[in-house]
């Protein structure tokens, strides 16, 4: 069955299920045997394979054990940036060195007063 945005969450998960199970099936794993490599109990593994909902924490160590952790980087790409974008954000980079500011010491204007008081 083809993942699509009408499917309700419910058959999501177990078509994910379906697929994990297919794919530690074909690597020739027990479910005993993925729990163990994954770190997760095997309930966990039962859970996911039979389309209840797992914690993210677990499917990425099932994943990882299955060889698919790449998939991540198709499903969530990472964000480009426009160029116009990272123009911004980082401005022109310096092409020309500037002088060096002499080291003179500017003197404080003297408080204001009032003229009648100078008298």
């Amino acid at each position: 069955m083809k993942i699509e945005a009408q499917l309700t969450d419910s058959a999501i998960l177990n078509e994910l299920g379906k697929r994990i199970e297919g794919l530690r099936l074909s690597k020739n794993l027990t479910q005993s045997d993925s729990s163990e490599e994954a770190g997760v109990s095997k309930r966990t593994i039962e859970r996911l394979e039979a389309g209840y909902s797992v914690q993210l924490s677990s499917l990425i160590r099932v994943f990882r054990v299955l060889g698919v952790i790449e998939g991540f980087n198709t499903i969530l790409p990472e964000p480009v940036m426009s160029p116009m974008t990272l123009l911004k954000l980082h401005g022109k980079a310096r092409q020309r060195a500037s002088k060096k500011q002499s080291s003179k010491v500017q003197e404080l204007p003297k408080p204001w007063t009032w003229k009648d008081n100078e008298l």
